[in-house]
């Protein structure tokens, strides 16, 4: 210990240079474990793939045409497309690290040599406006000596094309120097297609839930074959590049004043199984109160449901948590909990839903005209959803209003009818059995009443989570299609961009012509003004580049 301690310079030029060193030394081992990362991400990809392609090979040789062995090949493909997306993710941040260093070897992955772009495709050529002046000796004696084309293929509605963007050569008369305007900036690395396909393939995964090999299939038909791989390559590619906006609104979100939080199952792909995950979704939305913060979203995903995750997602988190009755939130309303204090505010439309399913009177009158067995309909049931919804039709008419002037007719309205609900609550659960379903329906919202009626002391406060449950929406409806996530991994990489489209369409903006143009300016736009592409801010932009049709 003794020898350690005299080792240590004593001047401060020397320790700086050793504090160099061992920086120095940590983005070295920073680097190799990156690109060991990458080298085994491209191995299991790899796998995947052959796995893959002996499956289909088995099924045409041998004829299989079970479902069983259709959905098998789907399991197949997803698990690779994931695989091929972790690994693009995986090179990407090995080149950031390697970058970092000037010692470790960078890694780039083997690639099967890409299909020529099909003949049959239009060709539209974009020249870049070539330098007029020499950038060595600024002489403006240039001659051409040739171009460098850079070919993309681009979708655009009902029509596919081949842009060739060409750089022209000029050298110098005087100096012989060779001119040429740079190489544009792509939002993928090698960029081999355009924003809008782009934008087309992540909407089309994560918006519209058609996993990469349905599409695939639906450009093959269209005389267009991309392979699986690539489009899964630029899957990871994509993420990568929009993850600074998805840093954005987090931030954004949880810095709200009142978040909705829910969250839904995922059928996760496992060994032999399927497990289940959840999806949980945190929504900053100012609008019902009339604050001046845009809406947005932010998703995340996990294996299970344990306490533990949204107290991870919260723990820079204060202020009000609209949430339903779970267990897990509950180490959040603690007092003494740092940063500080998170209210809980409980939702009016889960309380509802038991009351509402014993007094569906609409549900009885469909039923006797198809002949079926109706309902046993509770009188209490019907009296407890005429109140409920009294205190909905109040809300609907301040929806949009300031704090105070919510306060304000909350007081004067909803209060007297809380307070005639909970003594009416009270007299029906003393003459139930502790059984009842109306006994617990009623004992649900009793023992969460200070919850339950905070929206009477706080103006911010909605009477119900619909905006949390209106955002996983999308998720129950496409699981039937999606099947299920190929990976952890991909579970996140989906509740990324998941955050990103719901977020656009919460302030009225197309997702799709959002990533497309994001996709068409973020590589080349300054990190400070990142908060421009946001979609609250966003604006398309007239022209990328300066350019001319050939």
């Amino acid at each position: 210990m003794d020898a350690d301690r005299e080792a240590i310079p004593d001047d401060i030029a020397a320790l700086k240079e050793a504090l160099a060193i061992e920086r120095a030394k940590a983005l070295e081992v920073a680097a190799e474990l990156a690109v060991a990362r990458a080298k085994a991400s491209e191995d299991s990809a790899l796998i995947a793939q052959q796995k893959l392609r002996i499956a289909k090979l088995e099924r045409q040789i041998y004829g299989q045409r079970s479902e069983r062995s259709s959905r098998l090949i789907d399991q197949l493909a997803l698990t690779f497309e994931e695989l091929e997306a972790d690994a693009t993710e995986d090179e990407l941040a090995a080149e950031r690290a390697v970058a970092r260093t000037t010692t470790v070897r960078g890694f780039t992955r083997k690639r099967a040599e890409r299909q020529t772009f099909p003949e049959h495709l239009p060709r539209e050529r974009v020249v870049i406006d070539p330098p007029t002046a020499c950038a060595c000796c600024g002489s403006n004696r240039l001659r051409k000596l040739g171009e460098d084309v850079t070919r993309t293929l681009e979708s655009v509605p009902r029509q596919w094309k081949v842009i060739e963007t060409v750089r022209e050569k000029f050298s110098c008369r005087d100096c012989e120097k060779i001119s040429q305007a740079p190489a544009p900036f792509h939002a993928v690395a090698r960029g081999w297609a355009g924003p809008s396909l782009l934008a087309m393939i992540m909407f089309e995964k994560f918006g519209q839930h058609q996993p990469l090999n349905r599409q695939a299939e639906r450009y093959a038909l269209e005389g267009v074959p991309i392979a699986l791989s690539t489009m899964a390559d630029a899957v990871g590619s994509v993420c990568t590049a929009l993850d600074p906006l998805l840093r954005l609104v987090e931030a954004h979100v949880m810095a709200a004043e009142r978040l909705h939080a829910d969250d839904t199952t995922v059928p996760v792909l496992a060994k032999g199984k399927t497990d289940t995950g959840r999806c949980w979704i945190y929504v900053r939305d100012d609008r019902p109160f009339g604050g001046a913060g845009p809406p947005a979203a932010m998703f995340y995903y996990s294996r299970d449901r344990k306490g533990e995750h949204p107290q991870a997602h919260l723990a820079r988190y204060a202020g009000i948590l609209q949430a339903d009755a779970y267990d897990g939130y509950n180490q959040l309303y603690l007092a003494g909990r740092v940063p500080g204090l998170i209210r809980e505010a409980a939702c009016w439309s889960h309380a509802r839903r038991p009351f509402f399913a014993m007094a569906d009177i609409e549900e009885n009158a469909r039923r006797k005209a198809a002949g079926k067995r109706e309902i046993p309909l509770s009188p209490i049931a019907i009296e407890v959803v005429r109140r409920i919804d009294a205190l909905f039709e109040i809300e609907r008419s301040i929806n949009g209003k300031t704090v105070q002037e919510r306060l304000d007719v909350r007081r004067t309205l909803s209060r007297p009818l809380i307070e005639a609900l909970q003594v009416y609550m009270r007299e029906q659960v003393a003459k139930l059995s502790r059984g009842h379903d109306l006994a617990k329906a009623f004992n649900y919202i009793l023992k969460r009443w200070a919850s339950f009626t905070l929206f009477l002391e706080d103006g911010r406060v909605c009477l119900s989570n619909n905006a949390a449950e209106r955002g996983l929406r999308g998720i129950a409806l496409g699981r039937k299609s999606w099947l299920f996530c190929g990976s952890d991994r991909g579970g996140r990489r989906a509740a990324a961009m998941y955050s990103l489209i719901v977020t656009a369409k919460m302030n009225g903006v197309d997702p799709q012509a959002w990533l497309a143009d994001v996709l068409a300016r973020i590589a080349a736009h300054p990190a400070h003004r990142l908060d421009e592409l946001l979609p609250w801010n966003w604006t398309p932009s007239t022209s990328a580049i300066s350019a001319r049709a050939a």
